[in-house]
């Protein structure tokens, strides 16, 4: 599901509220998780799963055409982990 799907499903569920304060809801819940990850600061969505972010430690890599080393950088990544009642659906408990 893209985000204008969620934006649509969301819109076609509640028909007393305009598609574009729906859209403006799940931007603004977008970027709410967006701003906290970037000040290192957990997401925890109860049921559904907690976003993080962890560091990636610099290393040597090596590029796979030239087989020639390459120094990869430090670097933050983006961390999902789900929570037990979505992991429970998907494996149908």
């Amino acid at each position: 599901m893209i985000r204008s799907e969620l934006i649509q499903k969301i819109a076609d569920d509640n028909p007393h509220l305009y598609q574009r304060d729906v859209e403006r809801i799940v931007n603004t819940i977008f970027e709410e998780i967006t701003n906290a990850m970037s000040r290192g600061n957990r997401v925890e969505l109860r049921g559904f799963g907690a976003f993080s972010v962890k560091k990636r430690d610099g290393r040597i890599g090596r590029n796979p055409r030239t087989g020639e080393s390459v120094e990869v950088e430090e670097k933050h990544v983006p961390f999902f982990k789900t929570g037990k009642l979505l992991r429970d659906r998907l494996n149908g408990k």
